[in-house]
């Protein structure tokens, strides 16, 4: 079964009761409250999958660390937002919305991109400083 917006605790309840194949909660560079949900997952080898994958807010203005590591790597804010969920852990099943295949394709691009630790380290910094989404 697959949950959403769970903790732990009400995670681990579920489980006493039906295998689970994912947990969908609020995750991105700008929201970490689900990161002990996000752990326990990776633990469990159960699939994550983070909603609202793209919030970025002020982590994209002129001069900012998504903004310059974003341009030297030749991509967008929200590519490099993708390419952090995705180094953040082996179960992150980021499902970013689209309405059009080019932003699709957009999309797709950021599973493309390779984060040196320094670089996510960098963004895990700037996003853990922003005001949650």
């Amino acid at each position: 079964m697959g949950l959403s917006e769970v903790t732990v605790a009400q995670a681990e309840a579920a489980q006493r009761i039906a295998p689970i194949a994912s947990v969908q909660n609020l995750y991105n560079l700008t929201d970490r409250s689900a990161e002990d949900l996000l752990d326990w997952s990776a633990e469990q080898g159960i699939g994550f999958i983070p909603w609202f994958p793209l919030a970025t807010g002020q982590l994209t203005g002129q001069g900012s660390p998504l903004t310059e590591l974003a341009t030297q790597h030749g991509a967008t804010p929200s590519q490099l937002a993708l390419a952090w969920l995705l180094k953040r852990s082996p179960v992150m099943l980021p499902i970013p919305g689209t309405s059009s295949v080019a932003h699709l394709e957009d999309n797709l691009a950021g599973a493309l991109l390779e984060l040196t630790d320094d670089e996510f380290e960098t963004l895990s910094k700037t996003g853990a400083a922003q005001p949650a989404a």
